[in-house]
């Protein structure tokens, strides 16, 4: 019995995020990270195509339109699709050359796995922190890391796999990006 719950323990701690993890989705973060602004509110996105589409909270646009700031420069952007259910937007910057961050969508929930989100600290120092995905209500999962709505989450190999959409009690809630690719993808496609 106690062989099982050793051999339970070197499992979970296998897979917790390396400081080598950490610093990559750091990188990562810091080059596909913007600033989204729209009538209701500003907040993170980050960049999900490399023609400058941008995955961010609903609340930080509005359906007239919303503002990319990349490289300090405020740019115009067009909403692609916004759901209040999903509580996530899809915005275009203009045409140009965007540094995509690489996405996993993988089938099913991350439920249980170490994801790595970067974290504000003292400051405005962002520090990367990792935490379990646990189940949420509906298709959401929770993360105990205090992440503002529109920010990424990682897999320990640096792709993004969730996006923060509220604040939840010491954490957040996210959305898989499963849910974004069936829920939302067929919209976008479509004319």
């Amino acid at each position: 019995m106690l062989l099982l719950v050793l051999w339970a323990t070197a499992a979970t701690a296998a897979e917790r995020p390396t400081r080598a993890d950490l610093q990559r989705a750091l990188a990562l973060h810091e080059r596909s990270v913007v600033t989204v602004k729209g009538g209701r509110g500003t907040g993170p996105g980050i960049i999900v195509g490399g023609e400058g589409q941008v995955l961010t909270a609903v609340g930080h646009v509005n359906l007239e339109g919303a503002q990319v700031e990349y490289e300090r420069q405020v740019l115009p952007a067009t909403v692609l699709l916004a759901d209040a259910a999903l509580k996530v937007a899809v915005v275009a910057a203009p045409a140009g050359t965007y540094p995509a961050v690489p996405v996993q969508v993988a089938a099913g929930s991350p439920e249980g796995q170490w994801l790595i989100g970067v974290v504000r600290g003292p400051g405005r120092r962002q520090t990367p922190m990792s935490a379990q995905a646990r189940s949420g209500a509906g298709p959401f999962i929770d993360v105990d890391l205090v992440l503002p709505p529109g920010s990424p989450l990682f897999d320990t190999r640096g792709r993004l796999v969730a996006v923060a959409v509220q604040r939840h009690g010491r954490g957040c809630r996210a959305l898989p990006l499963e849910v974004v690719k069936q829920r939302l993808a067929p919209r976008v496609a479509s004319p």
